[in-house]
């Protein structure tokens, strides 16, 4: 019989940490996760990691329509709800008007992930930026965080936030960026959400951010199911595994993991408004 390849594999469940974090981004539906048994399933697993909450991502508008629908099936699971850099080449009236209805509803915690992404050629940089200041207006008009992917596009992420008037509060969704630019989003006020990019060992300059940013100012993501977290770099990730990017992370800035859970969530609960708990 052929071998399983490990690559293929979860990473095993790591051992429970005593505070509660949130995952403050990740897509349960490219997680597999369909059915509301799925989402319960998932959700017992980040908790039993200690992962007790999650803000599951829209990509497309199929996908902001089932994460408003997932949150509803378990309280520990909320939404956000945007249209993907990626996909806005051909971003119409009707997208704007499902997203607009999506967005009021209760469970929406963030219009995200929305931004700009210059390492694909899905979208050109035009119609991205269009977007990308439509949602920014959305975010205003519903009073709901902001967040953003920004992939190579720093610059122009910082000139459009400053030429539209950024939202209250903004979270830099698998922040990327090095110290220096972290330090002008944390000038500004932005948030910065730390995914297991942070935790690779070639990634000096992102590691250096992570190490430096205010806790007032961190959040922790999966991203899942991508970019699962150092040591196990390649294999599927889940919600559960922020459990090792936090300990890491606590690792690399000399604290004990239950303290920057502690952190990390209260940062959650104040930016996304989640119930405490």
């Amino acid at each position: 019989m052929a071998k399983k390849d490990k690559r293929q594999e979860l990473p095993p469940v790591p051992e429970a940490l005593a505070a509660a974090a949130v995952d403050a981004h990740t897509h349960l539906d490219a997680c597999g996760a369909k059915t509301a048994e799925d989402v319960r399933e998932m959700l017992d697993r980040a908790q039993s990691a200690g992962v007790g909450r999650v803000v599951t991502v829209a990509d497309d508008i199929d996908s902001a329509r089932w994460a408003v629908e997932a949150a509803t099936w378990d309280d520990r699971v909320f939404a956000a709800v945007a249209l993907h850099p990626t996909r806005t080449k051909d971003f119409g009236d009707e997208d704007r008007a499902t997203l607009e209805e999506l967005a009021a509803h209760p469970r929406v915690v963030a219009v995200g992930e929305t931004g700009l992404d210059y390492y694909w050629d899905y979208s050109p940089p035009e119609p991205q930026q269009e977007a990308f200041r439509w949602h920014i207006d959305l975010a205003k008009r519903t009073g709901k965080p902001l967040m953003i992917h920004d992939r190579e596009a720093h610059d122009d992420i910082l000139r459009i936030l400053d030429e539209e008037g950024a939202p209250e509060k903004v979270v830099f969704h698998c922040f990327s960026g090095d110290a220096e630019f972290a330090k002008s989003c944390v000038d500004a006020g932005y948030v910065l959400s730390f995914a297991g990019t942070a935790t690779f060992r070639n990634a000096k300059g992102l590691r250096e951010a992570a190490e430096a940013v205010p806790l007032e100012q961190m959040l922790v993501e999966t991203d899942a199911p991508f970019l699962t977290p150092h040591p196990f770099r390649g294999r599927p990730n889940q919600p559960y595994c922020v459990n090792y990017t936090l300990r890491d992370l606590a690792e690399l800035r000399g604290v004990n993991a239950d303290e920057l859970a502690v952190a990390t969530t209260a940062t959650a609960e104040r930016v996304f408004g989640l119930e405490q708990g």
